[in-house]
């Protein structure tokens, strides 16, 4: 069984998954990286749906970034005239954000990568616009149980299941590697 956004409910559910995931990144990385992540809350959100600050301390100076990140949930590839009540650069400045994600739950049309391509390249303030089409998000997906098990249960028990020998063989074989090393 692949992952599927098909049990993705709404783009509610599918901004919740994403605030999900950030949430995640942070609870796994170091001590050198703090995420805030704020999602926007119910109502108009004017083209931010989440904001992510990262602090990063690298032991000679501590920086942070900011990204905004837009969930979109259309059943279809997104159009540029989807994202045509958004000034990107301009949200962008608003939130004193270094860059804009775009997530998308299918993927985006040749004139949006274009577009992205073109604020990249014009852009003198050194900001960063980034795409995540649906393959690209479900592909970070994978990994993180508990995400699964939330918002992919029919994936997440079929992944369970199919699962359950290579990951009884993966025990033997550790044990047996300990036993060798004399460590048990």
């Amino acid at each position: 069984m692949k992952l599927s956004f098909e049990e993705i409910t709404d783009w509610q559910e599918f901004e919740d998954l994403a605030t999900s995931f950030f949430e995640q990144v942070k609870k796994e990385r170091n001590d050198a990286l703090d995420l805030v992540v704020e999602p926007s809350g119910s109502g108009g959100d004017g083209g931010r749906d989440i904001l992510v600050t990262v602090h990063v301390n690298d032991g000679f100076i501590s920086f942070q970034r900011k990204w905004i990140v837009q969930c979109k949930f259309y059943e279809k590839d997104l159009s540029q005239s989807n994202l045509d009540k958004i000034n990107i650069p301009t949200l962008i400045d608003e939130y004193g954000a270094n860059g804009y994600l775009l997530i998308c739950k299918k993927g985006v049309t040749k004139n949006v990568t274009e577009q992205f391509e073109k604020l990249r390249l014009n852009c003198r303030r050194n900001h960063n616009y980034q795409i995540w089409t649906g393959s690209q998000f479900r592909d970070k997906l994978i990994g993180h149980d508990n995400i699964l098990k939330r918002y992919f249960p029919k994936y997440y028990k079929n992944y369970k299941e199919t699962n359950v020998e290579s990951r009884f063989d993966q025990i033997i074989m550790d044990y047996t590697n300990q036993l060798k090393e004399n460590k048990l």
